[in-house]
């Protein structure tokens, strides 16, 4: 199959399944794997996962919008759904957090997975069904990224966050953690307070306790 041809036909959409890979290259059984092998070892497939692949065409298309970012983002809420993007990588986006955080981390309600990929790396945290709450959709087109708010990733971050003593968890939200709490808004601080709440966890009763107490919130 020609080069051109090939462009022409994966550069069409911004994901790929096995599923329409054997409709727009017309082949199936051994011959779809030969080809989806073989246009992985060439670069023009990129794997995300099994099944899941991009076109490095219609990637190429997207670095030249200087979209990769939000594409990237997309992806992640296509990967596993439902998700939404949290913890880490929001953070930083929010600036509550000062490293610069490259992985893509999500919250979802499916068992907790990472997928490492040439594009960059999936991350997501499994969260119970009453605490899937807490983001916006952000508009990708005429697509919708969900992402959480800075109240829900820091929530999020905490929640999932293991610690081995009250005293690790005061140094941590003190000094350790480096959070910037003063980005948070006031309505941000009523919003955490909500989601401990209704999160009946003792470890994030005592985690707001600790933030009251030191008029952080």
């Amino acid at each position: 199959m020609e080069i051109l041809k090939l462009k022409e036909i994966l550069e069409k959409l911004s994901y790929y399944t096995k599923q329409n890979l054997n409709l727009y290259l017309d082949k199936n059984g051994e011959s779809l794997n030969y080809w989806i092998k073989k246009l992985i070892n060439s670069g023009i497939l990129i794997p995300i996962k099994k099944g899941f692949y991009i076109s490095s065409f219609y990637l190429d298309l997207i670095k030249g919008k200087n979209e990769t970012e939000q594409y990237l983002e997309y992806l992640a809420g296509i990967i596993k759904y439902p998700s939404y993007i949290s913890l880490e990588y929001a953070l930083a986006k929010y600036g509550l957090i000062p490293e610069s955080i490259f992985r893509i981390t999500s919250i979802s309600q499916k068992t907790t997975r990472k997928y490492e990929s040439k594009l960059t790396t999936f991350s997501y945290r499994k969260i119970k069904e009453s605490l899937f709450i807490g983001f916006i959709e952000k508009k990708y087109g005429k697509q919708t990224i969900r992402f959480a708010t800075p109240a829900k990733a820091i929530f999020d971050y905490l929640y999932l966050k293991k610690f081995a003593s009250s005293l690790e968890i005061e140094n941590y939200l003190l000094e350790d953690g480096r959070i910037n709490w003063q980005a948070l808004e006031p309505t941000d601080k009523i919003l955490f307070s909500k989601y401990v709440g209704l999160s009946s966890s003792k470890k994030m009763d005592k985690i707001l306790k600790i933030l009251v107490n030191n008029k952080i919130l």
